[in-house]
């Protein structure tokens, strides 16, 4: 064989394997470019946002009013869907075990989400199950009693449960949650024993304590029944009086080194798109200032704050830990 005919094999060899080359890196071009299509095409359909609470509670009307305010933002619906239980956490477990990381699938979260893995064996892990959007308002907590209580004052309320172990019934949203936690710690500090009567919602206990289903209830979202004349606020539980409630005192004036705050935020999925990510964070942060949204945060006294999606996953890592320290200190477990 001729050293021509073996030198145009040999050259048109090396042409296939370039070929191969190029067709191998516009495959990989081609897998790729959807995944950067989607981010900037984003959302391209409505957007699921699970909530943790039973419908036509205050927390649910104000985050379904923020839903509309993004939706607009997005130019899609933000669907709200209601997943109660588990203390507040259901919405975000079955979204971290069965969403996709795809930005159309969100769930608010609060201070329970941080806590029930230190009390509890849970299904996720809240530093890595999670994609973490927004933080945006603090709940702001009081003691409150039926407003025809036997009850004038704290006091009042604390000296009868000490008296009468067990009888005062009280009531939060769910087992593990900042009321719980929060009516716990009193007790012990005041040498009390209260009975707790966990529930699915704040419309849920508000009911139930207006009925005389129960004694008391320490969460937010009692303002506007403060105002009715419904209920009397004995406390606050925070370190700040409300500016509605500037007579109402707090714990720590009465003598009692208790607070208790909770941050509401939204999450996805863990490995979301960065991009996906930003432009989520920016719909909801331009619709925590609608107006309609602003009104429905000061009915229930939510005190709106900001943290970033990077804010916001350094907050989970340090409120997860300060979550673990106030367990131990307080010696309880659900197992």
């Amino acid at each position: 064989m001729s050293k021509t005919i073996i030198g145009m094999r040999s050259k048109l060899r090396s042409a296939a394997a370039r070929g191969v080359l190029a067709l191998a890196g516009l495959a990989a071009l081609t897998v790729q470019a959807p995944a950067v299509m989607a981010a900037g095409d984003f959302p391209a359909k409505p957007i699921e946002f699970w909530i943790p609470f039973p419908p036509g509670g205050p927390t649910d009307g104000s985050l379904r009013t923020l839903a509309n305010a993004a939706g607009k933002e997005l130019k899609h619906r933000v669907v709200p869907i209601n997943k109660p239980g588990a203390g507040a956490t259901l919405a975000a477990q079955l979204m971290s075990q069965t969403a996709a990381p795809d930005g159309y699938t969100l769930s608010m979260v609060a201070a329970n989400i941080f806590r029930m893995p230190h009390l509890q064996k849970t299904p996720y892990d809240p530093l890595k199950d999670f994609t973490y959007i927004i933080g945006l308002t603090n709940y702001r907590y009081g003691l409150v009693v039926r407003a025809d209580a036997r009850w004038k004052t704290l006091e009042e309320f604390l000296a009868y449960a000490r008296a009468n172990p067990g009888k005062v019934t009280y009531g939060a949203v769910g087992i593990g949650s900042s009321g719980h936690i929060s009516m716990e710690k009193l007790g012990k500090a005041a040498g009390a024993k209260f009975t707790f009567v966990p529930y699915k919602g704040g419309s849920e206990e508000m009911m139930a304590l207006l009925s005389g289903d129960i004694d008391a209830v320490l969460d937010p979202g009692w303002g506007q029944h403060a105002v009715a004349g419904k209920v009397r606020p004995l406390a606050i539980v925070g370190d700040a009086r409300f500016p509605r409630f500037k007579d109402v005192p707090t714990l720590k004036e009465r003598g009692y080194d208790i607070t208790a705050s909770s941050l509401v935020g939204i999450v996805g999925p863990k490995g979301m798109d960065p991009a996906v990510v930003r432009a989520l964070h920016d719909a909801f942060y331009k619709a925590s200032q609608d107006p309609a949204y602003l009104r429905s945060l000061e009915a229930i006294d939510l005190e709106q704050v900001h943290l970033s999606s990077e804010a916001y996953a350094r907050f989970a890592a340090e409120q997860y830990e300060r979550e673990k320290a106030s367990v131990r200190q307080l010696e309880i477990s659900l197992q």
